[in-house]
């Protein structure tokens, strides 16, 4: 039986010793380590760090280790991130191939995919986009018109996907395209995983309200991809599709930590600019009446998630739970932003960023991207019509 005790205390030891001092402070967006060919390190320990992990096959702990992963049972992979959560270690590696492909490859992939793609995942060295969204296909993805043709020895790729994050920066795709137009919509679709540096293949950028352009529209004219880029069976797309959303809403769910995470500092920051009493409180009522819900809501979705880890560990999830993170998580993220901004008053209302230790001056920024996250990954009215569907069994 394994001695779990045992495992943490080395992996305590072991990020002591791998997990440099300016790797153990709170990740700002230009110091992210993203995969792929054109990888950016801020600076020597930020490299060291990242090699270390990836060495040791934690940028994708549970994954396993034929394949480059740490082969990290759940309790492992737990107390990994328990570890790594006291010491305050960033994420080693930011890539939708880790977050969402990867699981999607090792349920639906065969083993040449397998092989070809998850040991490069895990190692950081492609960085994946993800091409589902169209103009006329968001919330109703399954009607989705990228036509794929097939051609004998390979497909042939014509359409656009739009809302594309960084695939202006991105080594390849994952896709949603139309491979049977005459089936029922969910039943004529397939995954492909496309080279993003195939002839017909562009993208252009998108600029977004809060002043940053993460997101691109990417159009495929004539693109030929290889028949064994496809996922799973022909036609038969939208299974890999539905394994890969359930990991996309979980990573939407729990998005305020993919940053700077101020759950702790809200208090302080609202001392810092609203009255409080001699013996330290606050003293408006309702601003700590809705501070205390914040924290309390925030403190109910960690333990759904320590919910759903047992569950997951013992086999026996209920699918009812996993439906509500994504929407509970995003909407609670934006009630933050609205709170963080009630506490600054006119101070929250500067755009510009003076310098990157200011964090108060990206308070703004973020409640305008944050809007994104009830639309990315299903819309909040989507996921309520799920949830109230599949989950409390209501009538249509």
């Amino acid at each position: 039986m394994q001695d779990y005790d045992q495992f943490r205390a080395q992996t305590r030891a072991w990020l002591e010793t791998n997990c440099p001092p300016s790797q153990r402070q709170p990740v700002l967006e230009e110091e992210q380590i993203w995969a792929g060919k054109s990888q950016h390190f801020h600076n020597d320990e930020a490299r060291q760090y990242f090699e270390a992990m990836r060495d040791k096959g934690w940028t994708a702990p549970d994954w396993p280790a034929e394949y480059g992963g740490g082969g990290l049972d759940a309790s492992q992979t737990k107390i990994l991130e328990q570890e790594m959560a006291r010491l305050n270690c960033r994420p080693p590696l930011y890539d939708m191939g880790i977050w969402m492909l990867g699981p999607a490859l090792l349920a639906y992939g065969s083993e040449e995919q397998k092989r070809e793609h998850i040991p490069r995942i895990v190692r950081g060295e492609v960085r994946w986009a993800q091409g589902y969204s169209e103009p006329g296909a968001g919330s109703d993805l399954a009607s989705l018109k990228t036509k794929c043709e097939d051609c004998g020895d390979h497909f042939l790729v014509n359409g656009t996907k739009i809302w594309t994050t960084k695939a202006d920066h991105a080594d390849w795709i994952f896709c949603l395209v139309r491979t049977d137009p005459t089936a029922a919509k969910q039943a004529g679709i397939s995954f492909l995983l496309i080279d993003m540096h195939s002839g017909g293949v562009s993208t252009a950028p998108i600029k977004l309200i809060s002043g940053a352009s993460v997101f691109c529209q990417t159009f495929f004219d004539n693109v030929k991809v290889p028949k064994n880029q496809l996922v799973g069976e022909l036609n038969q797309g939208w299974a890999v599709a539905k394994e890969l959303l359930k990991h996309e809403r979980k990573l939407m769910s729990s998005m305020s930590s993919m940053v700077q995470d101020d759950q702790e500092g809200i208090v302080e920051l609202a001392k810092k600019h609203t009255p409080t009493a001699p013996d330290g409180k606050l003293v408006d009522g309702a601003l700590r009446r809705d501070i205390t819900r914040h924290l309390m809501n925030q403190r109910a979705q960690e333990l759904l998630n320590e919910r759903l880890y047992h569950q997951a560990k013992a086999r026996a999830i209920d699918p009812r739970l996993g439906m509500t993170i994504k929407h509970i998580g995003t909407a609670e993220l934006q009630r933050k932003d609205e709170l963080l901004l009630e506490i600054l008053g006119n101070r929250g209302l500067s755009w510009e960023t003076p310098s990157t230790t200011d964090n108060e001056h990206t308070i703004v920024k973020n409640w305008a991207y944050d809007k994104a996250h009830t639309i990315a990954g299903g819309t909040s009215e989507i996921q309520l019509n799920i949830i109230a569907k599949r989950a409390l069994g209501l009538p249509a």
